[in-house]
């Protein structure tokens, strides 16, 4: 017996990851930690995971379940274009035109314009038909027309898509196979699988599939890590240094959640999830219902929530974890 105490992990089965033997050894304080899992608990969280300096400090739920990412799969696709631009497949500067882009509508010669940087952050002008959208995103999707690329920020699902497009005709590769060669690998996901866990999905008004990743909270927490680490992993640089850098800065404003950069939502004066002001330099990738990848470099922090979003149901809004993530800032080392 070494005296030391049990961490408070329940049944979570975070893998092989590390676990602090309890808060006060990583510098945190257990009474906020405690809170917070009484109160996701009490909601529709599915699981809940928080690693400080490399180690698991909270654990909650079913962190090995697969559930879909929703939109955080516009983010891993980030990371792994950023890994084919360094190595020279994508060039930022190519536009629609030159890629041969087009869509079931017909882009106009002013859409094919739009060059992979601005379908990265969401500003290309084309708001073409679409689909696996969020009534959020329906509701603030511009007339067709109504600006040029480059010139507007909307949280777009036809610019994600064609990136997905893009991806595909520049490097000849499937995105989940190369996901999981390129990334999975590298930073240790133990739970994916690209025939299991990635589907191209056809929609009924675009060429451009949707293309949602099933992932667990503890993969997902690696690929956190690797972002945290500045784009290393097991001692290797997995994504370049500047494109991990260039990614989550704040490129378009977006009001009271913060800023957005390359497929990823960034921290703005503080402003990124409702009723708090999270530590400078963080930022997140966020899906529908309640799915949420947070690194908080500030903290060494990176945080995984999930809904069982595959029922009928479960949702916490961005204010209700926002709440979730107050408790859990209280906890933090002062």
């Amino acid at each position: 017996m070494t005296g030391l105490p049990v961490p408070p992990h329940e049944t979570a089965d975070c893998g092989d990851w590390p676990w602090w033997q309890g808060p006060e050894e990583a510098g945190w304080h257990p009474g906020p930690l405690a809170e917070l899992r009484r109160e996701a608990a009490a909601g529709d969280t599915a699981a809940l995971m928080v690693v400080a300096d490399g180690r698991v400090l909270h654990a909650q739920g079913a962190v090995d379940r697969r559930f879909n990412v929703h939109s955080i799969r516009k983010s891993l696709l980030s990371a792994l274009v950023g890994i084919h631009v360094a190595a020279g497949r994508i060039e930022l500067e190519a536009t629609l035109a030159q890629l041969g882009i087009d869509d079931a509508l017909g882009l106009t010669e002013r859409e094919k314009l739009a060059t992979v940087l601005d379908l990265l952050c969401a500003r290309s002008g084309v708001f073409h038909p679409s689909g696996y959208e969020s009534p959020w995103m329906l509701s603030i999707k511009p007339a067709r027309h109504s600006a040029g690329p480059g010139t507007t920020w909307c949280y777009n699902n036809w610019d994600f898509n064609a990136l997905g497009s893009v991806f595909r005709h520049c490097t000849g590769a499937d995105i989940f196979e190369d996901f999981a060669a390129r990334i999975g690998a590298p930073c240790g996901l133990s739970d994916f699988s690209p025939a299991r866990d990635g589907t191209l999905v056809s929609l009924p008004d675009s060429r451009h599939p949707a293309y949602p990743f099933r992932m667990t909270a503890r993969d997902l927490a690696r690929v956190g890590q690797m972002m945290l680490d500045g784009g290393r992993a097991a001692g290797r640089q997995v994504v370049p240094a500047d494109w991990v850098a260039a990614s989550v800065a704040p490129v378009s404003e977006a009001g009271y959640r913060g800023a957005y950069g390359y497929m990823w939502w960034v921290e703005r004066a503080g402003l990124l999830f409702p009723g708090l002001l999270v530590p400078p330099g963080s930022f997140a990738a966020i899906g529908v219902r309640g799915h949420v990848l947070l690194v908080m470099p500030a903290l060494r922090a990176v945080v995984v929530h999930r809904v069982d979003s595959d029922r009928e149901g479960p949702s916490v809004s961005l204010g209700r974890f926002g709440r979730l993530l107050s408790l859990l800032l209280a906890a933090a080392p002062r």
